[in-house]
């Protein structure tokens, strides 16, 4: 079996899951999305993307793009259905944006591929933010990479 190819997504997701209203997380059984079946359900059923530009946003073929979308989807059922704690988190891909949540002003910011300062809120200036692609890539937004036109230049 060969590894799997390095998934293209566009920022992280803005929260890393859901939980029931009413139920205590510890009695809760979890059931883990990844970030690349989160892009998929992201890009098709959100943005409205057919599964071939889907795909090749993503920097996959299109059947693997249809079997992560349905992994999602069976995912997310199996949360609601069966009241799980859904997680987004894990998987094989590569940031093309960043994402900071000023915890100030509450607001959360795409401020894209090529912005050189992580640390400032583009709402109200403040310097309390923090770099949401760190939560799922520790140290991501700390170091540029290349990825070969979708992302980072390096510096």
């Amino acid at each position: 079996m060969r590894p799997a190819k390095e998934r293209i997504v566009e920022k992280p997701p803005k929260i890393q899951g859901m939980k029931p209203m009413g139920v205590p997380g510890r009695l809760l059984e979890k059931i883990s999305l990844s970030i690349d079946e989160y892009e998929a359900i992201r890009l098709s059923d959100f943005e409205g993307m057919d599964h071939k530009a889907s795909s090749e946003y993503m920097n996959i073929s299109r059947p693997t793009f249809t079997r992560l979308l349905q992994s999602g989807h069976q995912k997310i059922a199996d949360a609601i259905v069966n009241v799980k704690d859904l997680i987004i988190e894990g998987g094989n891909y590569s940031f093309t944006k960043i994402l900071i949540r000023c915890l100030d002003c509450k607001a959360v910011s795409d401020i894209g591929a090529y912005h050189t300062d992580e640390t400032l809120c583009p709402e109200c200036n403040s310097t309390n933010v923090v770099c949401l692609n760190n939560v799922f890539q520790p140290g991501h937004c700390n170091r540029r990479r290349n990825f070969g036109g979708h992302g980072f230049r390096n510096q």
